[in-house]
């Protein structure tokens, strides 16, 4: 089941779409902090992370939300656990 880096960016733009429906993901920078791009607050932050778990069974222990930033970030933090 790994993915490429791209499929896991898209997979954390669809999260995104889902929990926050008026962000325009298509438009997002994979460099480029996330909550500098879109207007999440911790609790959307949360939710993102709690939809990785319940989707695809991953762990993300809250030590390593830092690697979560940008889609490349989370991309590369993710690329070994899906």
């Amino acid at each position: 089941m790994v993915k490429t880096k791209e499929e896991i960016r898209e997979i954390i733009r669809e999260i995104i779409a889902e929990i926050a429906p008026d962000a325009d993901v298509s438009a997002l920078k994979a460099e480029v902090p996330l909550r500098e791009q879109l207007d999440l607050d911790s609790m959307d932050f949360l939710d993102i992370v709690m939809e990785l778990r319940k989707r695809y069974a991953v762990d993300v222990p809250e030590a390593d939300y830092p690697h979560l930033e940008s889609l490349d970030s989370c991309a590369d933090y993710l690329i070994n656990k899906l």
